[in-house]
């Protein structure tokens, strides 16, 4: 029997993830479908990608700096941005798979016009989409930013450097 860290019935072919996302501020619910998707997949690329419909609380570079300490932990997670469409990210890295997470059926209708739009542009690359924990499935973002702006405690819900610069950030509002 071969050893477990070869590459069996795969030659040398790697396989490639995109987990992107606007990431404003990252949540432990990202943090989560980062970590368990990095064990599906030989090298995964968590990209930043803008969201014209969403206004942004942290700058571009703020929410580079908080998903790379936040999956400093897991060697093959790339972390970078990317202003242009996915079907041509993935393209020009040769990218199959884009991961998706998936809290409740509203995501679905989203994530699935994504998903078909994507594959029009790109019939080469597949949406996985994996469901939340259930201890995430009412976590998003923007939630976490609505809690932080009142006052409210954010332990738990986003990792510990983004609940600092939140707190920083509404601190004497």
């Amino acid at each position: 029997m071969p050893p477990a860290n070869k590459k069996q019935n795969r030659g040398d072919k790697v396989r490639l993830a995109l987990c992107p996302g606007t990431f404003d501020p990252i949540t432990n619910g990202h943090v989560d479908i980062i970590e368990r998707s990095s064990r599906l997949f030989d090298r995964l690329f968590v990209t930043i990608f803008p969201n014209p419909d969403k206004a942004v609380l942290f700058t571009l570079q703020e929410r580079l700096e908080m998903v790379r300490e936040a999956v400093a932990h897991l060697p093959n997670v790339t972390v970078e941005a990317h202003d242009g469409l996915v079907s041509d990210y993935v393209r020009a890295r040769g990218i199959r798979v884009v991961i998706r997470g998936l809290r409740a059926v509203t995501d679905f209708e989203y994530e699935f016009q994504m998903a078909q739009m994507n594959m029009r542009l790109n019939p080469e690359v597949e949406t996985c989409f994996m469901m939340t924990r259930p201890e995430n499935a009412y976590l998003s973002s923007s939630i976490v930013k609505t809690v932080a702006r009142y006052g409210g405690d954010v332990t738990g819900l986003v990792p510990p450097g983004v609940a600092k610069r939140l707190e920083a950030l509404f601190k004497g509002r």
